[in-house]
This record gives structure tokens, C-alpha cells and sequence, in this order.
């Protein structure tokens, strides 16, 4: 396998281990951003326990989306990801197809009037983030597994609890046992 090196749009995959990271264990990251001052992903895998319209209940919506763990960086922060830029002014493009931000009053709206569905977007509280070398750092102790994404619709696809196994059995080899081990070892 080839080693390959970070990029915004890779996918990081936590590397299986028994004594997990609490925020990281199980985890498949979405890179943002990386560049010579450090990198920024979102956590694409872990669910929180509440919807957005219970973080803004002002707003008027009639379906709820889901909001997930972004990383343990600015956790009482909302962000967000998309593909729908021609609706979402001043958005950033992370890889073909996939879009960072952009005006947040302009998603809310878009939301009352329905006319944004989760399968357009995604919502994290925090961020995974990283100084300049602390990615390199981690990737040489074998934390991560770098993998490119093929296949951008998986991003804003939700109820992801298997996305960390679908993404070793992918890798197959030494991975694939891993991906059937229970979250506890305990409950082996």
C-alpha cells in the first residue's frame, strides 16, 4: 500500500486499537483543510444524542437533522458541511463536491423553507484540529490511516455508525478482523 500523504478531502481513519483516544476511537475524519499551519477535519462517524432545531430552537423547521461530533476543538461551535453552494454564498470548496461553511443565515433560511434536506448537509458541534506537525506526528505513531475519498456522497450520509468498519473491510488485509471486533474487547 502506498503511504499517502495528507490533503484536504483525504479521509483520516483511526487505526484500530484496544485502548482507544475518547475522541478519536473508531473515528473517520474528514480533512477539511491542511496546509503548512496545521489541518482541520470533522469527525464524519459520531452521532450526538440531539437534533439542530434542539441547539436553535428558533428555527421553524419542519424535519430535523442530526448533529454530530465534529472533533474536540470549539465543541460549543456549529459547523458545517455541504454540496449545495450555488445556495450557500461564501462557501469553501474541501474537494470536488463537498463545500465548508458559508452564510449561516442563509442555511437557516434555506432550511424553513425546506429546501435543504440531510442529504445536502451536515452539522458538527467542534472540530478535530491540528499544529503544524502534530498531523505528521500522529500519522508516523500509525494513529491514522490516510485513504482518498472516492466517493463524496458518503460525507454527508447520516447514521454513519458503521462507516469506521465499512472503511477497513475497504482496506481489507490485516484490517479486516478488525473491522468484526467489539467496540469493548471486554465484551469479547
Amino acid at each position: 500500500m502506498t503511504e499517502l500523504k495528507p490533503k484536504k478531502g483525504n479521509l483520516l481513519v483511526a487505526e484500530p486499537s484496544i485502548i482507544g483516544d475518547i475522541s478519536f476511537h473508531r473515528s473517520v475524519v474528514l480533512l477539511a483543510d491542511h496546509n503548512e499551519t496545521g489541518s482541520v477535519g470533522f469527525i464524519l462517524n459520531k452521532t450526538l444524542d440531539f437534533q439542530l432545531d434542539e441547539l436553535l430552537p428558533e428555527l421553524n423547521i419542519a424535519s430535523s437533522f442530526p448533529v454530530y461530533n465534529g472533533g474536540p476543538v470549539e465543541q460549543d461551535n456549529l459547523y458545517f458541511i455541504h454540496k449545495i453552494p450555488e445556495l450557500i454564498p461564501d462557501s469553501i470548496e474541501i474537494t470536488n463536491g463537498i463545500f465548508w461553511g458559508g452564510n449561516f443565515d442563509a442555511v437557516k433560511e434555506l432550511i424553513e423553507k425546506g429546501l435543504i434536506s440531510q442529504k445536502d448537509i451536515k452539522f458538527f458541534l467542534g472540530y478535530s484540529g491540528w499544529d503544524f506537525l502534530q498531523l505528521d506526528t500522529e500519522l508516523e505513531a500509525k494513529a491514522w490511516i490516510i485513504i482518498e475519498n472516492y466517493r463524496q456522497e458518503e460525507v454527508l450520509k447520516n447514521n454513519q455508525s458503521s462507516f469506521w468498519k465499512e472503511k477497513l473491510e475497504e482496506l481489507g488485509g490485516q484490517y479486516l478482523i478488525w473491522s468484526n471486533a467489539p467496540e469493548n474487547p471486554s465484551y469479547n
